[in-house]
């Protein structure tokens, strides 16, 4: 297949700058670290040094959610595309590796497969994806959109039967009320030929989480002091690694695993891009993460109340994780 012959099936539609931007980092930190108690975004750990991190942090031992992801579409995927028989993949974060090729070999062997639409902030994942998917799947034609995949508008290949896929546990790191709103944009784009896959982390035993969040060679600890590289290298932040320690802790109450950075010793860190002094006791953190954890209460009700009518639920042999697919149904 010639390359320019694949580029002739890539159209990406930029919204970024229809859109407030998703990525404040100026703003972002002057907020957080000024709140009690201090908060930063976990969408600023994915700089290239932190999206080689978490990579590494997939294939370790302790982290199951990509491989109980990755059994369940292998089981499942024939199950899920000949529910909806959809002509489309929309992926909410773009992928070109096994998960979505999973499905999109599924709708290949029943003769369904037509697009692909990554929606994705980073035009550079969503090219790669596109030329990779392009190259692999001779007759594909992707319709990709750059934009805030929190903000679901517009979505590609209206009018084709769709299965609209949010694959990974990126649900559990939103707030109920924002992952309540941000279900209910993707619920008022879908048609009733639509399908919505979505994957939930489930509540488990607390030592298979421990393990999960303090992996034994520290490279979760890394990924999270991370974000201070960041604050460093782009606001010219005074944070010393060193002075920090990563902390990961369930919190019962919310059903969740917070990841912290904690201050190890009484300290002021200085921000003087955005006019800031952040003074930190010893023990004192800075939330980096959560991620919720799910039952199949929990997440019926979660797609309840977006207006999404649970179809079907599988999890891995160990139920430790599950993909939902949901139909728009009557709010």
């Amino acid at each position: 297949m010639r390359e320019d012959t694949a580029r002739s099936r890539i159209v990406l539609r930029n919204t970024l700058r229809e859109q407030a931007s998703p990525y404040d980092l100026r703003g972002d930190a002057h907020a957080g670290l000024s709140s009690t108690p201090k908060t930063l975004p976990s969408k600023y750990f994915y700089d290239a040094r932190g999206s080689h991190l978490f990579e590494m942090i997939t294939r370790l031992p302790e982290y199951y959610l990509t491989r109980a992801e990755t059994e369940i579409l292998e089981r499942e995927s024939g199950r899920i595309v000949e529910a909806f028989r959809p002509r489309v993949l929309v992926e909410f974060g773009s992928g070109a590796a096994r998960k979505t090729r999973i499905l999109l070999d599924a709708m290949l062997e029943r003769g369904l497969l037509e697009g692909y639409g990554p929606v994705d902030v980073s035009a550079e994942a969503s090219r790669n994806a596109a030329d990779a998917l392009t190259r692999d799947y001779p007759h594909i034609r992707v319709e990709g959109v750059i934009g805030d995949f929190e903000r679901p508008r517009d979505l590609p290949f209206a009018g084709r039967p769709r299965l609209m896929a949010f694959l990974g546990s990126t649900i559990g790191n939103l707030e109920p009320t924002h992952a309540t709103s941000f279900l209910t944009s993707i619920r008022e784009e879908m048609t009733a030929a639509d399908g919505f896959l979505v994957g939930f982390d489930l509540v488990k035993d607390i030592d298979v989480l421990e393990r999960a969040y303090n992996d034994e060679a520290g490279v979760t600890a890394k990924f999270n002091l991370n974000v201070l590289r960041v604050l460093n290298r782009e606001l010219g932040a005074s944070f010393d690694l060193d002075a920090f320690r990563h902390r990961a802790v369930w919190n019962a109450a919310d059903s969740r695993f917070e990841m912290h950075l904690e201050s190890v010793v009484e300290q002021v860190v200085r921000i003087p891009s955005i006019g800031l002094d952040i003074s930190f006791a010893a023990g004192e953190t800075i939330r980096t993460e959560l991620s919720h954890k799910y039952t199949r209460e929990s997440a019926g009700e979660l797609l309840q109340a977006s207006g999404l009518g649970l179809e079907s639920w599988c999890t891995d042999r160990s139920d430790r994780f599950a993909l939902a697919l949901a139909r728009a149904g009557s709010v």
